[in-house]
């Protein structure tokens, strides 16, 4: 009823690593995560890597009649693969992808391709207006020597950014995804910090799952076992996230995730497990306003760590604009030589002597290859040290702007 003082949302959060002709059993694994969604009966679901809409229609049709209202964020190539089903009308959305997000010419891991993003969706329950997040950050593939970490943390900024920016007139801010960072890593503290969202695993009343919430482990048989190696409990990169703004607070009562198998079956639902929280959303009698989740020196050290991180990124970006600029000239003095020659050929000054055409025109399409590539890579690299420094710079803003925080 229309201001109700308490509500109770049960939320679910799963990468279902749908993607197309890739991910093993995806079809069979697609239809166990609708069926288990309409036997659970939850009132938030928020999905990452649902990279078919095929699939996200045929989610939508199995779960018309327990979620009658959804989204799909659209961005990217290949999409975004984040959709989002709720019991309640959703009054607005919006999309913001991320200005970084790994690099085009790494086709094995992809993620330049997906358009990584943040979708928006705005749900008014009991009064209540919720603005619910959903989020999938790049991967990260190699802990020992994480090259995309310098864009994980742009992202993780950027997501702070948004949050902070578009949540003003919010009650409730929620946020699920895979952030594909640990509990400990700078960009995780970063977003916390800034935005004081609350973890759902630190602060609920009861937990049941994996063990330290993770929601990778070794023994799902779809995770690759030797990069679990280091990990032999598994890693927590999965979040449901919250915080209450104006007069409301909201507690965690109870937060759980998949383990194993789905039900009767030989296969989970998914490489990762999900997370599912059932949040209590109280009316205070007085309004309480936004909160920093970390005390204002932590913070300071967190942004100016994060700053360190992006400024090693940028000098790597620069050195590869540095390159690949060097490559372009080098391509062009290979395609005037061979102007030149042609010309002299032309003139006659090769007289008595076979044109070589094959090679030339060989040595001309390399060189011409050449220059296409290493343009496209320079311009990249341009933009990525461009994003990198204006990043560099908002946190330096940032960080000389905290005790003027409110």
């Amino acid at each position: 009823m229309e201001g109700d003082p308490t509500v109770r949302l049960r939320v679910f959060d799963l990468n279902c690593w749908a993607i197309r002709y890739l991910s093993k059993r995806r079809q069979e694994r697609v239809r166990l995560i609708g069926d288990m969604l309409r036997r659970e009966d939850f009132d938030l679901v928020l999905l990452q890597e649902v990279w078919s809409e095929q699939d996200y229609s045929d989610l939508m049709e199995k779960l018309a009649g327990c979620y009658p209202f959804s989204h799909y964020f659209r961005s990217g190539v290949i999409g975004s693969g984040l959709c989002v089903f709720s019991k309640f009308p959703i009054l607005d959305t919006l999309l913001y992808q991320y200005s970084l997000n790994g690099y085009p010419y790494m086709l094995q891991h992809g993620d330049w391709f997906c358009g990584k993003s943040v979708g928006l969706v705005i749900i008014k329950i009991s009064g209540i207006i919720f603005n619910v997040y959903v989020t999938h950050l790049h991967a990260e593939y190699c802990r020992k020597k994480d090259t995309y970490l310098p864009h994980r943390l742009v992202q993780a900024w950027e997501l702070a950014q948004f949050i902070q920016h578009t949540s003003k007139a919010a009650d409730v801010v929620l946020l699920g995804g895979d952030l594909n960072m640990h509990p400990e890593d700078v960009g995780i503290r970063l977003l916390r910090g800034w935005t004081g969202l609350q973890d759902a695993f630190a602060e609920a009343t009861r937990f049941e799952g994996c063990k330290n919430g993770c929601t990778l482990v070794p023994d799902n048989c779809f995770t690759d076992k030797s990069e679990m190696l280091p990990f032999p409990l598994g890693i927590r990169i999965d979040y449901i996230l919250y915080k209450a703004i104006s007069s409301f607070t909201v507690k965690c009562e109870e937060l759980k995730t998949t383990t194993g198998t789905a039900p009767g079956m030989d296969i989970p639902f998914s490489d990762h497990e999900a997370v599912m929280a059932t949040l209590h959303i109280q009316r205070q009698g007085q309004a309480v306003g936004a909160t920093l989740g970390t005390a204002e020196p932590a913070l300071a050290d967190v942004v100016i760590e994060a700053r360190m991180e992006v400024s090693v990124g940028l000098r790597a970006a620069q050195r590869q604009r540095y390159f690949s600029g060097r490559m372009v000239v080098l391509a062009l003095l290979l395609l005037l030589l061979q102007a030149v020659a042609a010309l002299g050929m032309l003139a006659g000054l090769g007289a008595g002597q076979p044109f070589p055409k094959l090679s030339f025109c060989l040595l001309a399409f390399l060189a011409f290859g050449l220059l296409v590539l290493a343009t496209g890579l320079h311009l990249f690299h341009t933009m990525e040290v461009k994003m990198l420094h204006g990043t560099e710079e908002q946190l330096w803003m940032a960080l000389r702007a905290l005790p003027a925080r409110p």
